[in-house]
């Protein structure tokens, strides 16, 4: 049974303020308060951090957590997207609106630009470029000279990122060595660099999913339309819902249908699918991800499905 399901046939589970009991609010003002903790060191330890902004909900948190360490409009660092040109189209134009509200200033960086320099090049024309990120991320590193850079990723959502630190070390190359981590003793990190290399931080590690869609419905953070509940043409390809769009078109035998979804996460086009579902609110979405027995990037990326080790090679390469 499904979450679509077990809500129509539960209505019930949604009655109760799910997002607001005194227990989950202690847990979030905790969680809230290693983020801060962590942005705050990095903007002390470090002297060219930039956090990674995509537009997305995870990044949106991320956001919210800086402006309660800094304050609006003092955010000490530059916001970074690398985009791969295959972006959803509400994504971008919310990133874009986000960080003008906020006064901050936002460094886009393309794939596209990395395909004219020959640093990128795609095996062919409907390859997706999700993969290769990475070197359009190395080259704005080296363009920068950004010694750390702030992630939204969370180790619940797949088998690498749990083996990620909160502050996780690159070497010269862009690498993640993941077993030569540095250690992490109550709230001490090790923040040392040799010429080169860099960090990758993540202050909302230790999030969950579910923390993540309380902490939305208890800041009340808007969103891109895309996570909540709408109509869209998908078709049902190796278990997961695809979207239906230029870029995913149909393939020969294959039937569209109309379906209502959202978005658990969001990236390029050509990668991120939807899953089936009625939440319209971040309460009601809080009662879907208890009942869903599949990470977010399990039910939802295809390129995660590739191989039980995809996500920690591209890691190993440079990957966010």
């Amino acid at each position: 049974m499904n979450a679509r399901t077990q809500l129509e046939e539960r209505p019930d589970l949604l009655q109760p303020p799910v997002a607001h009991a005194p227990l989950a609010d202690a847990q979030l003002d905790a969680l809230e308060e290693e983020a801060i903790f962590v942005l705050r060191e990095v903007a002390a330890a470090f002297e060219r951090p930039a956090l990674l902004f995509s537009g997305g909900k995870d990044s949106l948190v991320l956001l919210k957590c800086a402006e309660k360490a800094f304050g609006t409009g003092r955010i000490p660092y530059p916001l970074l997207m690398i985009d791969t040109g295959h972006n959803f189209h509400e994504v971008t134009d919310f990133r874009d609106l986000r960080a003008k509200e906020l006064g901050a200033e936002l460094i886009v960086r393309s794939v596209e630009d990395s395909m004219k320099r020959g640093t990128v090049r795609l095996a062919h024309p409907g390859e997706s470029r999700n993969v290769h990120q990475s070197v359009t991320l190395l080259e704005a590193i080296e363009e920068f000279r950004f010694d750390a850079l702030i992630g939204g990723a969370r180790r619940d959502e797949e088998k690498a990122r749990a083996k990620e630190r909160i502050f996780s070390h690159r070497d010269s190359f862009g690498q993640w060595q993941p077993k030569a981590q540095r250690p992490e003793l109550w709230t001490l990190f090790n923040t040392r660099l040799q010429s080169g290399e860099h960090f990758r931080v993540f202050p909302i590690s230790n999030w969950t999913e579910r923390d993540v869609w309380q902490y939305i419905a208890r800041e009340n953070i808007a969103l891109p339309s895309l996570y909540y509940s709408h109509e869209r043409t998908v078709v049902e390809r190796r278990g997961l819902l695809v979207p239906v769009t230029e870029l995913t078109p149909l393939k020969e035998g294959e039937v569209a249908e109309r379906r209502q979804v959202r978005f658990r996460t969001v990236g390029d086009i050509t990668c991120t699918c939807p899953v089936e579902s009625l939440a319209s609110t971040p309460d009601e979405i809080v009662v879907e991800t208890l009942l869903s027995d599949v990470s977010e990037r399990g039910a939802t990326r295809m390129d995660d499905k590739t191989s039980e080790a995809s996500m920690e090679k591209r890691k190993k390469d440079g990957y966010f």
